[in-house]
């Protein structure tokens, strides 16, 4: 009954914060807003109310109160920022300790995670240190060091709230887990090890089943699993998913839709391994129970021994890596429809469809006016039908065709979409989307757009923009 109430709280906080955007892709990670009258032209010199200059970070803005918070790095050091939402003027900057530095992939970076607000107090991450809370001033109210992490492309995953309740999922090759504190206090209210995941980068995403308690949607290494808020039990899961999963997934009407791609794991590309013990009988040379680099027959199975394989770096393949080795091989890209509802495996039993067709590596889904969207690289632009998962339209967001990290949001009957080389379209939602226009911002991008009290707010790599109709 209690945790029942704690998400009626929350899907009432959600409506009334509608003019916010407090974490990462708006409410619930939806990249939707009820937002009216948005500028469609708009760019370094047009339709901008303000901007500002920031230093350099992937993490996309939070919008929540009187503020806007972001992640950066500068100078090597780590920074949570809190920009006045009227003005754009830096209010306050906050560095966070920066114990070690982690292996990032050249595409990532050590601010990579969105900070989430309550509309007073703000919650940052930074993979090199851990999390960290401040007040409306910029005082810091508590701090959590977690790790280091065994993600050799480093993290992509944002904290998120429900209630008083601070998530975040910490998904790596060995050791991942997700994580529940107390917002106010710091302290751990929960930790569920994820013995499954692998290097993982999707955000959590919230679900309210209409009897039961708040669960928290977690798309990672294959599996998607839904976890009760409260306690941090595994309610359910589904199979199937290859082992790196970026996009966030989405939560609309009961169903949630997600899209995964990983490579090698295309349709067709699966493949039955063996078990542990007849991969001992054939391969242990010398009979320890454990099989090393010199043991391995197969070529390609000995070059990628040590960044695939041996994902706890212990030099050898113990039991558990090759299980996860196992689950790779049979795991498959797919965008994909679950109906949410019920416990255990819900792999067959709440299956609605898959389509192969057009599969993003990082943005995320988006469903807005009962119609399903996809962005992938080169500027491909997909619309799909929400109950089968045919393709109504595909085609290039012509005049920005480059490579994305940015995921789409919506609103007013409009998508904004922001390739990597910063060129922003403007689409007219729809089963047969057209696109409106395309906005040169000058400089790149990868940070997801942010849409809140009629403005919409974008960051370059050096520039923190917010436009409006003038």
């Amino acid at each position: 009954m209690m945790a029942t109430r704690l998400g009626k709280l929350i899907l009432i906080s959600a409506a009334a914060m509608a003019a916010d955007w407090p974490q990462f892709r708006g409410p619930n990670a939806s990249g939707v807003s009820e937002d009216t009258n948005l500028p469609v032209e708009f760019g370094p010199e047009k339709n901008i109310v303000w901007k500002t200059a920031v230093p350099p970070g992937h993490s996309s803005v939070s919008v929540a109160g009187d503020k806007i918070f972001l992640a950066a790095v500068e100078n090597e050091k780590l920074f949570t920022l809190a920009l006045e939402r009227a003005t754009g003027r830096i209010l306050w900057r906050r560095e966070a300790p920066r114990p070690r530095r982690q292996e990032l992939q050249p595409a990532n970076s050590p601010a990579s995670a969105t900070p989430v607000s309550d509309g007073r107090n703000v919650y940052a991450f930074f993979a090199e240190f851990g999390l960290l809370a401040y007040g409306p001033d910029g005082d810091e109210l508590w701090r959590m060091p977690l790790g280091p992490f065994n993600n050799p492309f480093g993290h992509g995953a944002s904290p998120i709230l429900a209630g008083d309740t601070l998530l975040m999922v910490c998904d790596q090759d060995a050791g991942s887990f997700l994580l529940a504190v107390d917002k106010n206090s710091g302290r751990v209210l929960w930790r569920t090890e994820r013995l499954h995941a692998q290097r993982g980068y999707a955000t959590p995403v919230l679900y309210q089943p209409p009897a039961g308690g708040l669960q928290a949607i977690v798309a990672g290494s294959y599996r998607l699993s839904g976890y009760d808020v409260g306690t941090g039990k595994q309610v359910w899961w589904v199979r199937g998913l290859p082992w790196q999963v970026k996009p966030t997934p989405v939560v609309a009407d009961n169903v949630v839709y997600f899209a995964t791609y990983s490579g090698e794991s295309d349709p067709g590309q699966q493949e039955v391994v063996p078990g542990f013990e007849e991969a001992l009988a054939k391969f242990d040379v010398n009979k320890d129970g454990k099989l090393s680099k010199d043991e391995m027959v197969d070529p390609r199975a000995k070059s990628r021994f040590d960044e695939y394989l041996d994902l706890d770096d212990t030099g050898f393949l113990e039991e558990r890596d090759w299980k996860q080795f196992q689950e790779r091989r049979v795991g498959e890209n797919s965008l994909r429809a679950y109906r949410l509802g019920g416990e255990g495996d819900l792999t067959d039993r709440n299956f609605r469809w898959k389509n192969a067709r057009s599969l993003p590596n990082v943005p995320s889904p988006l469903v807005y006016r009962g119609v399903l969207y996809t962005l992938k690289e080169g500027g491909i632009l997909t619309s799909y039908d929400l109950n089968s998962g045919d393709v109504l339209k595909q085609g290039r967001l012509q005049g920005a065709i480059g490579a994305y990290y940015s995921s789409p949001v919506a609103a007013d009957g409009l998508i904004y979409t922001v390739s990597e080389d910063g060129k922003a379209a403007v689409i007219r939602a729809g089963a047969q989307w057209e696109i409106v226009t395309v906005n040169d911002l000058g400089d790149g991008c990868k940070a997801t757009p942010a849409i809140a009290g009629g403005k919409l707010y974008m960051r370059t790599y050096g520039t923190l923009y917010c436009f409006a109709k003038r």
